[in-house]
């Protein structure tokens, strides 16, 4: 009978720690639920900060590449000489630079936008989701 009794406050004892553990068990979800929402956010607004910074350059190449086409043509029509031709190839190569400049922003402005934590707020509901179950088992 003794060896019986310590196994079972020992029991009850366990079972009151983890009631007690209740509250500390649903901050540290809490908290992390939060981190894991500040981790998606950064990342997302960097990826649009990214796409945004290839846009930028894009549009800096093509406004040289614009500046070297006219100063193309300006040496086209006043001379028929290969300095307009150097010039073309160079503003195509601007272009291709912008062209592949833009690309690459636009493709990172839709991994990032919107920035909203979509994977945090599956973990959140799926929480919930056990939480509701939780109880209702206990109050069945």
């Amino acid at each position: 009978m003794i060896a019986s009794e310590p196994g079972a406050t020992r029991e009850r004892r366990g079972l009151f720690a983890l009631i007690a553990d209740i509250p500390r068990l649903l901050r540290e979800l809490i908290e992390a639920e939060i981190e894991s929402l500040k981790a998606e956010i950064v990342g997302k607004l960097k990826a649009a900060g990214i796409g945004a910074g290839f846009l930028v350059a894009a549009g800096a190449f093509a406004f040289f590449a614009t500046l070297v086409l006219t100063a193309a043509g300006i040496l086209a029509l006043a001379l028929v000489v290969p300095a307009w031709a150097a010039a073309l190839i160079v503003g195509g190569a601007l272009l291709a630079l912008a062209g592949i400049a833009a690309a690459i922003g636009v493709s990172q402005l839709k991994q990032g936008v919107p920035p909203t934590p979509s994977d945090t707020i599956e973990s959140v509901k799926e929480d919930v989701r056990v939480v509701r179950g939780l109880r209702k088992r206990g109050a069945s």
